[in-house]
């Protein structure tokens, strides 16, 4: 197990050591244990006729077990929140306050599941012996390039919808943000010039969903620059960036990309001085995502961009996956969902926007505790979602 480069100071009388104390989770029957008949129902003799009714049609099981209301939430551990490779253990309260937020929003029972890293093999073996137990798979803090073939081949693997959050939650409510930042400025999305810095698991999303959404200039950045074609070091992921990506042929560092942008979406960490934020075109949009210190700071961003927003809870516009992820899932467990496409997450992003009916600089996406959002998104999720009658999974 990796050990964590941070070091904080333990204080088990802190309030937030004791918030955790005991986790942040349990178990809980759903049907009463009152006695001899109750149990002869529960268990056995009774059970054995539910367990052969579901042995001979699968598809029961999501209407007899849990199965059809529970996400498991893996992580190996190795991109945890900010804090990088803590390793299982380390990644074990996140995951649990993840199952939370499932619970709270969508009303979905989530399992935490983490996992010692290993080979992508290793790991999608691992997932795919298990998911018989889940109706979904939400895929947590798995570093990348790694999250992304994991991913791929658990969707080609399992007939239960598998969604990576790091990368497809972010990428969604960036977008719901800048369909409303669009509105406030009079823009439309093909016009825009922009740049997104950080070519990780959210980094690629936001690249993909923007450019199916309409947008047709969008510039990566990594730490060593601008990506394009005739860079050597590219590999994978990168390469393909490189090739959909930057129609100007742009090369050099993230400043070059930034004069004249209208977005600038920072999910890599690390600060942008502010003569770049400077250059970028009149009335722009600035996305700075990195928690808890955002690459530019809002006061910053506010003299330069008409539109700020952060990651944090303690600005305005805090674009949160939480505004995402229990809509989606619950949207697909209602309706049998096999997959999440990329119509599905299209439409959660629309849904998203549609929240916030009158879009203001320091209001573009809904607060994630605004009545109705996990309902909205999974309500246009639910009209979109692919279902098939073959068994749960296919493993």
């Amino acid at each position: 197990m990796a050990a964590s480069p941070h070091v904080p100071l333990f204080d088990p009388e802190s309030p937030v050591f004791r918030a955790h104390e005991g986790g942040k989770l349990g178990v809980h029957a759903t049907k009463p244990l009152r006695d001899r008949d109750d149990l002869s129902l529960l268990y056995t003799p009774g059970v054995a006729e539910v367990s052969l009714a579901i042995a001979a049609d699968p598809s029961l099981s999501t209407r007899y077990t849990a199965r059809g209301n529970t996400v498991a939430v893996i992580s190996d551990g190795t991109a945890v929140l900010g804090l990088g490779d803590i390793g299982p253990l380390g990644a074990m309260p996140v995951m649990e306050g993840k199952a939370v937020l499932f619970k709270h929003f969508a009303d979905i029972d989530a399992v935490p599941v983490v996992m010692e890293s290993g080979t992508v093999d290793e790991l999608v073996e691992a997932i795919a012996r298990i998911a018989p137990s889940y109706g979904g798979i939400n895929l947590e803090d798995i570093s990348a390039p790694r999250c992304f073939d994991i991913e791929e081949r658990l969707k080609e693997r399992l007939d239960i919808p598998v969604f990576h959050d790091d990368q497809h939650g972010t990428a969604i409510v960036v977008l719901a943000g800048l369909l409303n930042g669009v509105r406030v400025l009079d823009r439309r999305l093909e016009e825009l010039r922009v740049v997104v810095a950080g070519a990780g698991a959210a980094g690629v999303a936001v690249t993909k969903l923007l450019q199916r959404a309409g947008v047709r200039d969008v510039v990566v950045c990594d730490s060593r620059g601008i990506i394009h074609p005739s860079r050597q070091d590219l590999t994978g992921h990168k390469a393909r960036l490189a090739a959909s990506t930057n129609p100007r042929g742009l090369t050099g560092r993230l400043g070059v990309a930034l004069a004249g942008a209208d977005v600038y979406v920072g999910v890599s960490g690390g600060q942008v001085p502010e003569e770049e934020v400077a250059s970028m075109a009149p009335r722009g949009m600035v996305f700075a995502l990195a928690n808890p210190t955002p690459e530019v700071h809002p006061d910053v961003a506010r003299r330069h961009a008409a539109i700020v927003a952060t990651g944090r809870s303690d600005f305005p516009n805090q674009i949160n996956n939480v505004l995402a992820f229990p809509g989606i899932f619950r949207g697909a467990l209602d309706a049998g969902a096999t997959q999440i496409t990329e119509a599905m997450k299209l439409a959660a992003a629309q849904a998203i926007a549609d929240l916030v009916p009158d879009p203001t600089p320091d209001c573009i996406v809904p607060s994630v505790f605004q009545e109705g959002v996990a309902d909205a998104v999974a309500a246009a999720v639910r009209r979109l979602a692919p279902t098939s009658h073959r068994g749960p999974t296919a493993v």
